[in-house]
């Protein structure tokens, strides 16, 4: 084998890995934002729901 090939071979693995851990990264972060915004809604509604339910008992 040449010096080039070697060199190319460990270049495609090497990218191969780093493609591998940025993807999953992205993955992770996509994720994480989705939950993110999923908690902020049931917070949001939650926040509605005590408010009204609060709001209705004074009115005695």
């Amino acid at each position: 084998m040449k010096s080039g090939t070697i060199w190319t071979v460990l270049g495609v693995l090497v990218a191969i890995v780093a493609a591998w851990f940025l993807v999953d990264a992205l993955f992770s972060l996509m994720w994480f934002v989705v939950k993110l915004a999923v908690v902020a809604v049931v917070a949001v509604a939650v926040f509605v729901l005590l408010r009204n339910a609060l709001s209705g008992s004074r009115d005695e």
